[in-house]
């Protein structure tokens, strides 16, 4: 009788160590040991192991990134147009102070409408994301931007252009909202940082295009001149929609939706067989979910309560410290070369120079964010650019003379490349990994609103401290911009915690036990916790 008790208790044990479940319609046994073992696989890769493991996550990765390309591409086109002589003769009004100019209020706005309309977009991915998945909410925008860039090309006025690229913005807020979520959740925890800083390099993509057909193109003196980048922005809808309709849901997404099965089948896809185990994998997510299961439906609402706040606060402050930080200096480099003295040539080699630096600076961010962490180079790189920026300023307030302007352009090409190597590439990784597998879409979705709501204003008082006919500051609004960077690297050393090698599980956890920021990286979260 004693053995026979004794076999039960141990039975017992057993059963609830393992909190076996069986889905009768998947056919996976999703227990605890093989979510545990699931994790402690990813745990225990190496950055090249989860290469070879994972090759199609990579290669899926790359492509929904490459929808960046189209924001980053009109972003920069419309910057580098202030600074092209033909549009500046067919759009631009005589200068009291001699020459052609676009209109101070017509530059801000021109460079706020694809903004705005991205706002729009940003808002209406969380919920369509949510309910249709990243594949069909991307693919909904790359066909609308291929409707919205006629109405671009064939623009004859400053007011039809405005509300061309509000069209085209919508499309861009569900790429910028969809692709650091999707790309974070495809790959293994060891790529998490280059797949979502990715993001970063196709930006820097983008502007190099622009950099060389602007180049090529700035000394024409016809329509073609800025046409002819107007139009090859159709170089980009159709292509990615073809391999993003090839490519495979979120499993995440998936198990979000009780199809455990399709889950299951897209692990395969991203992995390798012989490397990957579907079921383990999908039992890993699903004991994820379980820990923010709610029976409510995800709702803008719930980012503001509890727990998710804090999540939501951090996104939504990391987004908007992007244009705090030396951003849209790297955003109208060209436009401030001009403005530092520099001649149109001279100009616009700068900023494509600035660009292909920007791509290389990301790359090298991958080595540094992958193994020293993304606070540390966060933090780092935001306070180098806060003394690049105060250094431009002074540059700027020794007098006019061609040491000054140059010293003046150095720095501004310094700051832009610089933000690509710390604040902008680790902001991606931070923006992926803070918030909840659940609530995921929704606060992408805010914190990129947030970002354009922080944009918007910024980029008028930027076209106001560098136009000639407004404050005409040039270099000295590094003093502005030196401050504010300065304000937005406090917060996030008080604010913003480090998640370098943490699973999703212990991210939940942590952020349920509201441990401080500073003290994550020294915190231990045992492998059988679930709360």
């Amino acid at each position: 009788m004693a053995a026979t008790a004794d076999q039960d208790l141990e039975s017992k044990i057993q059963h609830n160590v393992h909190q076996d479940v069986y889905d009768e319609k998947a056919g996976i046994n999703t227990s605890k040991a093989d979510a545990i073992e699931a994790e402690n696989a990813e745990f225990n890769m190496t950055v090249l192991e989860a290469v070879r493991a994972y090759p199609m996550a990579s290669f899926w990765a790359f492509v929904m990134s490459c929808t960046i390309i189209m924001e980053s591409y009109d972003v920069f086109l419309i910057g580098n147009f202030l600074a092209l002589p033909r549009f500046i003769e067919d759009f631009g009004v005589q200068s009291p102070k001699g020459g052609m100019v676009v209109e101070a209020k017509w530059q801000s706005a021109l460079q706020v409408s694809g903004q705005l309309g991205a706002l729009i977009g940003v808002f209406l991915a969380g919920p369509l994301t949510s309910r249709i998945g990243y594949r069909w909410a991307t693919l909904t925008g790359l066909m609308l931007l291929n409707v919205f860039i006629f109405a671009m090309y064939f623009a004859k006025s400053l007011p039809v252009m405005f509300v061309s690229q509000l069209l085209e913005g919508i499309p861009w807020g569900i790429f910028i909202a969809n692709a650091p979520a999707y790309c974070s959740e495809i790959v293994p925890l060891r790529l998490r940082a280059p797949a979502t800083q990715m993001l970063q390099m196709f930006w820097a993509i983008g502007s190099i295009i622009v950099g060389a057909v602007t180049y090529h193109y700035n000394d024409i003196n016809a329509e073609e001149a800025y046409r002819i980048p107007i139009a090859l922005q159709w170089m980009f809808p159709t292509p990615l929609a073809i391999l993003i309709f090839l490519a495979p849901e979120s499993p995440w997404w998936l198990v979000r939706k009780g199809r455990t099965e399709d889950a299951a089948k897209s692990v395969e896809r991203l992995g390798k067989k012989s490397a990957v185990h579907s079921t383990e994998t999908v039992a890993m997510m699903k004991r994820v979910i379980e820990l923010e299961k709610s029976e409510k439906k995800p709702n803008h609402i719930e980012l503001f309560k509890g727990t998710d706040l804090r999540r939501t606060l951090i996104v939504c402050g990391v987004y908007a410290a992007q244009n705090l930080t030396g951003n849209l200096i790297a955003n109208q480099a060209v436009y401030f070369f001009r403005q530092a003295g520099m001649n149109t040539e001279t100009a616009f080699a700068l900023g494509l120079i600035t660009s292909a630096l920007q791509m290389i600076f990301v790359m090298l961010s991958w080595v540094l964010t992958t193994y020293f962490g993304r606070r540390s180079i966060y933090l780092w790189g935001s306070a180098g650019n806060c003394i690049m920026l105060i250094a431009l300023g002074i540059a700027a307030s020794v007098g006019a003379s061609k040491a000054a302007s140059n010293a003046q352009a150095s720095l501004g090409l310094i700051v832009s490349v610089l933000f690509t190597l710390g604040p902008a590439p680790a902001s991606w990784v931070i923006i992926g990994e803070t918030s909840a597998i659940r609530l995921r879409p929704l606060t992408t979705g805010m914190g990129r609103a947030t970002y354009y709501i922080v944009e918007i204003p910024c980029i008028f008082l930027a076209s106001y401290m560098l136009n000639k006919d407004a404050a005409n500051l040039g270099g000295k609004c590094g003093y502005v911009w030196g401050g504010t960077a300065f304000v937005c690297l406090a917060v996030a050393w008080w604010g913003l915690p480090e998640m370098k090698g943490r699973s999703y599980r212990e991210i939940d956890i942590m952020f349920k036990r509201r441990i401080p920021a500073r003290k994550w990286k020294k915190t231990e979260i045992s492998i059988n916790d679930d709360e």
